[in-house]
């Protein structure tokens, strides 16, 4: 039914290309050396979060309800016309999932050439590739002396510290 429908597109979609995007957010700034709008970046996840939703939880409704998946036609079982109308909402919603992406595909192109400036580390990071490489990183990345690593990647609230992280190749409080 469409449930099945449903549940692996919240699965693959959802899972797979929010987590894509967040990726596409988070990089940016070390990849290009510039952020992306944050602003446009919460347009772009509302619309989309919400024709997401649209679209796929109504196919769990609809498949509880039996309608079933690869039918040429819905009309020919009487039992499927309750559910017309979500269909139709669906399909509006899966059009509106795709128009969403516009905003992204905007910013992104914007903010290669017009976003605002990364600092080396914007997310105050702990890890080497936030707190050593330059932003965007040379070849070789780090450049041509490898940083020395005096503690581990995640080391956050360090007792005594003066800031909540402590980068990995600071050897402050070692």
């Amino acid at each position: 039914t469409y449930f099945i429908v449903a549940h692996i597109h919240y699965v693959l979609f959802g899972g797979s290309l929010f987590g894509a995007f967040a990726a596409v957010y988070f990089w940016f700034p070390k990849m290009f050396g510039r952020h992306m709008d944050e602003t446009w970046g919460k347009i772009h996840f509302v619309l989309s979060f919400l024709a997401f939703n649209m679209t796929f939880f109504l196919m769990h409704i609809v498949g509880i309800g039996g309608m079933p998946r690869r039918y040429m036609s819905f009309e020919i079982h009487e039992y499927l016309g309750p559910f017309h109308g979500l269909n139709k909402v669906m399909t509006m919603s899966a059009w509106a999932l795709g128009l969403s992406q516009i905003p992204f595909l905007v910013n992104f192109a914007v903010s290669l050439f017009a976003g605002r400036r990364a600092t080396q580390n914007p997310w105050d990071a702990n890890t080497l590739e936030w707190a050593a490489a330059p932003s965007p990183p040379p070849h070789g990345n780090f450049g041509p002396e490898l940083p020395t690593v005096y503690r581990p990647p995640y080391e956050y609230s360090v007792p005594g510290a003066a800031e909540d992280f402590i980068p990995q190749n600071s050897a402050a409080g070692t």
